[in-house]
């Protein structure tokens, strides 16, 4: 446990601090974003309080991050949260700090009227799976599908 651990939404003014836990993130998932796309993508993210919220955990420096996107649906029957990304830096892993990221974005969804939060895992990640079954999620049967309309450059 890191007791001296802080979590914390994001401000405008702290996404430097931030875009090197998302790159990091990106790189150990081989998902291929420039940084300076990150960029662009968290910053239209934390100037937009509709848009979504981002959290992240400190002791002192940034060691863990959690991404929201807010997201509208039938489904559901209103406002949702994608939780996009859950990262926690490689040596700070099994401290709890994964579980307690979550719960907050868990509380900060709630406040903002979100009615439920989806999210994906990859296959090979167990480890995760686990994480969010003891959160309450459940599998559900899909298969998910995507197809990039425009792609940076």
């Amino acid at each position: 446990m890191t007791p001296e651990l802080r979590i914390e939404r994001l401000a405008p003014a702290g996404v430097a601090l931030a875009l090197p836990l998302l790159q990091a993130q990106f790189t150990e998932h081989a998902i291929p974003l420039s940084p300076g796309e990150v960029e662009e993508a968290l910053r239209g993210l934390v100037d937009g309080r509709d848009r979504g919220a981002v959290l992240m955990a400190s002791a002192p420096a940034p060691i863990g991050i959690a991404v929201l996107a807010w997201t509208w649906t039938l489904e559901h029957g209103g406002r949702v949260g994608w939780l996009e990304e859950l990262y926690v830096s490689p040596a700070f892993r099994n401290r709890g700090i994964g579980r307690r990221l979550l719960a907050a974005a868990l509380d900060v969804a709630r406040a903002e009227g979100c009615r439920a939060i989806d999210l994906e895992v990859a296959v090979e990640h167990r480890q995760a799976e686990r994480l969010y079954e003891r959160a309450g999620f459940r599998r559900l049967d899909r298969t998910r599908f995507g197809v990039e309309l425009v792609r940076a450059t």
